[in-house]
């Protein structure tokens, strides 16, 4: 990002990333909690935490995302059922929908593995080697971007991602754990301005979707 602030604590519109995430969550009815896997060394998230709607519970992460969503759902394993759904979500996705998040729970309610959002691909698709020269166009059919939140069961999300772990598997998302595990997750078609703030760029993208979402709602 460019920035000394972590990009869940840089401010749109006045309030912190993390804050209009949090917010989106908590607005969910049936939401039991929120768990935020934060690293050890953050001083700033203390002084967000009296701010954040909802119950909201702190977690020591780890050094890549799946150690830290792993972490979270041991923090849950004490409150929850093991066939209990739950949300996993960016802390940097502030714009997600609440239409987005209800079609999300609707259509995975009876679904016996869990899936997430994603947005089907439409731009046509390069492989390229490692000095970048095109060596083959992937047919798009059936290629999805992997958006979040992923919903799946406790139980067999934290055995997935353990597991997953311990063997020393690349877990680039949930769903791809769960995948590994042998399971086929479900995509849920959401919106595209469910964005994720990765660039300088993306805060002001970010910025302009949730002002147009707040104009329209």
């Amino acid at each position: 990002m460019g920035s000394a602030t972590p990009k869940q604590y840089l401010e749109i519109h006045g309030r912190a990333v993390l804050h209009h995430t949090v917010a989106r969550l908590a607005a969910q009815p049936g939401l039991r909690g929120i768990v935020i896997a934060v690293d050890a060394a953050d001083e700033r998230f203390d002084a967000l935490a009296a701010d954040l709607p909802g119950p909201v519970h702190r977690v020591t992460g780890g050094a890549e995302r799946a150690d830290s969503v792993l972490a979270a759902l041991d923090h849950l394993a004490g409150h929850a059922a093991a066939d209990d759904w739950v949300l996993v979500h960016d802390a940097a996705r502030p714009c997600l929908r609440t239409d987005d998040l209800d079609h999300l729970l609707t259509t995975l309610a009876d679904e016996p593995v869990g899936g997430l959002l994603g947005i089907p691909v439409v731009d046509t698709v390069k492989h390229a080697d490692t000095d970048g020269v095109v060596d083959a166009t992937v047919d798009r059919s059936g290629l999805w971007r992997a958006l979040t939140p992923q919903m799946f069961r406790l139980g067999p999300l934290r055995t997935a991602l353990g597991e997953a772990l311990a063997a020393g598997v690349p877990v680039t998302d949930e769903a791809s754990a769960v995948e590994w595990a042998g399971h086929r997750p479900r995509m849920v078609e959401g919106s595209a301005d469910n964005v994720k703030i990765t660039r300088p760029e993306d805060l002001a993208l970010a910025a302009l979707y949730l002002g147009h979402q707040q104009e329209t709602a």
